[in-house]
């Protein structure tokens, strides 16, 4: 048996009309999956032709994640759910975010979504007996001072895999996270469309470049198959070694 063979399981990625969601969502579909995304657009069409979105073969929903009221009323397409992937999203630039709503706006994306979505299919996944996924990044680990919420974001998304990851392993459901460094997305096009400022992020990163999306798939299609049945509440760092120092 292939361990890494999703055939015949349902797997959602909040987050999964592009950018490392999508590549996520296209890896498991490449793999057998029957996979649903969440985006933010009013259909899949809407994102044709965009770089970093691959919609083929996938069934799309818009849901507005910072609404959580939306995120309860939605009504899934699928009976079963195996693998939960929540990779949504947001940044504010231009320090927006120590605006109030600037900094409201990044935590309802990047947090408090996160905790509606896993109340939402929690039953389900432990029905199934499935995992859960919480892409995070390395600002979870690091100051980034032009970005508090997003900083304050993604540490809370750390140490919510870390407190689901422990309440819910007795529920037979599998919570772990990946926290991406610098992957070449459109969040990050504020360095990579800039020479210097990509210049100086590579430099810092030991493997000498940024990450690519699709980088993010083999630890994702890892931490939800058996493989990984003895890691509970990890979030896996990857990140070509920019935070070893």
């Amino acid at each position: 048996m292939n361990d890494l063979d999703y055939t015949g399981k349902t797997v959602l990625v909040v987050g999964g009309s592009s950018g490392i969601g999508n590549a996520i969502a296209q890896g498991f579909r490449a793999r057998g999956a029957d996979v649903h995304v969440w985006g933010t657009r009013a259909s899949a069409a809407d994102y044709d032709g965009e770089e970093g979105s691959d919609l083929t073969g996938l069934s799309y929903a818009r849901v507005n994640v910072a609404d959580v009221d939306a995120i309860e009323r939605c009504q899934p397409r699928f009976g079963q759910l195996d693998v939960l992937v929540q990779s949504q999203g947001m940044v504010v630039y231009k320090r927006g975010e120590f605006e109030r709503e600037g900094w409201d706006r990044v935590m309802d994306v990047n947090l408090n979504s996160l905790r509606a979505c896993a109340m939402k299919f929690k039953e389900q996944l432990a029905a199934a007996r499935g995992s859960m996924i919480i892409v995070s990044s390395t600002a979870g680990f690091h100051a980034t001072k032009g970005n508090p919420a997003y900083n304050a974001s993604k540490a809370g998304a750390v140490a919510l895999t870390r407190t689901l990851g422990e309440a819910w392993a007795p529920e037979g459901i599998s919570v772990n996270g990946i926290a991406p460094g610098f992957v070449a997305t459109k969040l990050t096009k504020v360095t990579t469309d800039n020479p210097k400022r990509r210049e100086m992020a590579e430099a810092a990163i030991p493997c000498g470049r940024m990450g690519l999306a699709q980088e993010m798939t083999g630890p994702a299609l890892f931490l939800a198959s058996p493989l990984a049945s003895y890691i509970c509440g990890q979030t896996l760092i990857v990140d070509g070694g920019l935070t070893l120092s």
